[in-house]
């Protein structure tokens, strides 16, 4: 008899994104219009849960969601989960202004929301029927945690909610991101101590933050570079600090309140005995991001760093802005340099990315 061979665990994040309100909006409207809301909505949040996260499958209301360890930062996934639930938002006030129908499951669009559940552990993956599948005790933790009280806890059926052992793994600092605590308890796999983010708050911010962009029109340059992996890959080499330290510079020190990547966040790049100040001013994760620098003679010039998908590349563009007056004579003095080292980082950038995506270091 052939030994049996057991599947080796992967640890990683486990993400689910559920539809609140979606049982009472399906059994209290008509059945062909809200499937068609529904179906539409749900299709908006698997397409942007991906590719940072694997989608592992769709659970009637629900999208059952995973990361294996080190796939992807802290700031990637947390932006995955944001831009998501933004995402639905956008898509479901679009559906809403543009219909004229006045059914029931029209009308009541605006009553759905999103949450989402996060948790950090062990897990196994195996092909069942064609599928891949995944069970573990961690598995069972998430799922439980999907009935939880944490709308009552924060007034709004639109949150994420982390587990503190997600938060520990990733290294986030709950406190300084502006999350609630909270527990929640369970006969099955008992009291599990978690934190909340009021996602509703986080889309109202959005909306109403002001962009900072560099365009192609208004640009003194633009540097344009291909990197053989997908958009949000390419993010994160770009933003992840742990990634940067390995191309940009000779030390980089990030201050990320929370552990976070994001709008407001000041960092300090080392380069030799040179030390640059970067101020990030805009945050659109994952299209584009505006930072400041500091150069003598130069306060606060602005450079967007944009990526678009193209196939199975991305390709990225830096610009930075035009400046006149003392500020451009100033720039021409330096950029010569400046140019140089921008060239020497992304051709330590492309080289990383290719190092790691190559046959050898996957399945090395």
């Amino acid at each position: 008899m052939p030994e049996l061979q057991l599947a080796a665990a992967d640890r990683g994040s486990l993400v689910l994104a559920d539809i609140s309100g979606y049982t009472s909006y399906l059994l209290g409207t008509e059945l062909e219009h809200a499937q068609d809301v529904l179906s539409d909505l749900m299709a908006v949040v698997v397409s942007n849960l991906q590719p940072a996260l694997t989608v592992s499958k769709l659970e009637g209301d629900a999208v059952f969601a995973y990361a294996l360890e080190g796939a992807c930062c802290a700031s990637t996934l947390l932006d995955t989960i944001e831009q998501s639930y933004f995402a639905f938002r956008s898509r479901q006030r679009d559906i809403d202004h543009s219909t004229s129908c006045t059914c029931d499951a029209c009308k009541r669009i605006p009553t759905l929301d999103l949450k989402f559940i996060a948790h950090y552990g062990s897990f196994v993956r195996r092909e069942l029927a064609g599928n891949e599948e995944l069970t573990g005790r961690d598995v069972i933790v998430l799922h439980r945690l999907s009935k939880n009280s944490a709308a009552d806890a924060l007034g709004t059926t639109g949150y994420a909610l982390l587990t503190d052992t997600c938060v520990d793994a990733l290294g986030l600092d709950p406190v300084a991101l502006g999350m609630q605590p909270h527990v929640e308890r369970y006969d099955d796999v008992g009291e599990i101590p978690c934190c909340l983010e009021h996602l509703g708050e986080r889309w109202r911010v959005e909306t109403e933050r002001e962009r900072s962009f560099v365009s192609a029109d208004d640009a003194a340059f633009d540097v344009a570079l291909t990197l053989p992996v997908d958009q949000v890959t390419a993010w994160d080499w770009l933003t992840s600090p742990a990634r940067r330290a390995v191309w940009q510079a000779d030390r980089l020190d990030i201050v990320t309140p929370g552990g976070r990547e994001g709008a407001g966040v000041t960092n300090h790049c080392m380069h030799g005995e040179h030390v640059i100040v970067e101020h990030v001013v805009d945050w659109r994760p994952f299209d584009y991001f505006t930072v400041t620098y500091d150069f003598p003679g130069i306060e606060h010039m602005r450079f967007t760093t944009e990526l678009e998908a193209s196939g199975d590349e991305t390709e990225v563009h830096c610009r930075g802005e035009t400046l006149t007056g003392d500020g451009l004579a100033a720039w021409e003095s330096q950029a010569p340099t400046l140019m140089a080292n921008r060239e020497a980082f992304w051709v330590a950038l492309l080289e990383a990315v290719v190092r790691e995506t190559s046959p050898a270091a996957s399945t090395g």
